[in-house]
């Protein structure tokens, strides 16, 4: 398959061992009842193999909808993927953890449970390690409890299965301003600012940027936010203009075999249209 043939939101690409790797949500279950993840496999990052499905529901399996934004991501020799599970009968929604031994997996449940509270909905968890080797989680609290989004992390245990922190408030949407625009909302009454899909890159040992997207003046986009201390538990500041602006984003940022760096995200942001798209950056 072309890349531009691969109708998928929230993608994420993974290098390893020579070749590139990459997931995203299933756009025809976005919206509703899904069961699965897919992953695709390049040599080249144009032409890809799959999909190959990385987790099927099991029998049991409470989660029945929203399978949201996977992120695959090595630690200590295995293979984790980061996703968002709703539960339609709860109407609750929040991140697992997966684990497979291979990047395709198959992936089976790692983490005891959702590591996002149970009594937040929660989406688009990623992975993150301090520089003296703590493994966090960082993710959306959604705006459909708070109006005003909000980027939280939470320290992981070792294992990576469950929290052993209370969640911590990085910024709100609304910090973003003023390119960020309220979207509107029969759920909401008042103004609604969207936080989606963080992801964390470090520039170099001392600048830690985080991306995640949200609505601006041409729909949805893609932001930067840094660390006034190269870490997680920094004061955080949203640049005044979104690195990408026109219509699309939930992106992240990886590195070819060449040391090219590049930013992929999902654009237009209008199911059934979306495709993952690469934009090369000078970092």
């Amino acid at each position: 398959m072309k890349r531009e043939d691969i109708n998928i939101r929230d993608p994420y690409i993974l290098l390893y061992d020579g070749k590139y790797y990459m997931c995203g949500t299933r756009a025809t279950t976005c919206w509703g009842p899904a069961d699965g993840f897919d992953g695709y496999v390049s040599d080249d990052l144009e032409n890809w193999d799959g999909p190959f499905e990385l987790f099927h529901r099991p029998d049991g399996f409470p989660a029945d909808q929203n399978y949201w934004a996977p992120e695959f991501h090595v630690y200590q020799g295995s293979f984790y993927l980061f996703a968002t599970f709703g539960i339609s009968e709860k109407r609750h929604k929040g991140t697992m953890i997966l684990k497979a031994a291979a990047p395709l997996g198959p992936y089976h449940l790692h983490s005891n449970g959702f590591i996002t509270p149970d009594d937040w909905n929660c989406l688009d968890g990623t992975f993150y390690v301090s520089a003296s080797g703590d493994p966090y989680m960082v993710f959306s609290h959604e705006w459909v409890d708070i109006g005003d989004g909000e980027i939280c992390s939470v320290r992981l245990s070792p294992d990576l299965t469950h929290p052993i922190s209370a969640p911590v408030t990085l910024f709100s949407a609304s910090q973003g301003t003023p390119w960020v625009r309220s979207i509107t909302n029969r759920q909401w009454d008042g103004p609604i600012y969207v936080t989606d899909g963080p992801f964390l890159f470090r520039k170099s040992s001392k600048e830690l940027l985080l991306l995640w997207a949200s609505f601006g003046e041409h729909g949805y986009a893609e932001a930067v936010a840094r660390s006034d201390n190269g870490e997680i538990d920094g004061h955080w500041t949203i640049d005044k203009t979104p690195l990408f602006a026109d219509n699309g984003g939930h992106g992240m940022i990886f590195r070819d075999q060449s040391g090219q760096a590049y930013l992929v995200l999902h654009q237009p942001n209008e199911t059934p249209l979306e495709h993952p798209v690469l934009i090369p950056l000078s970092l």
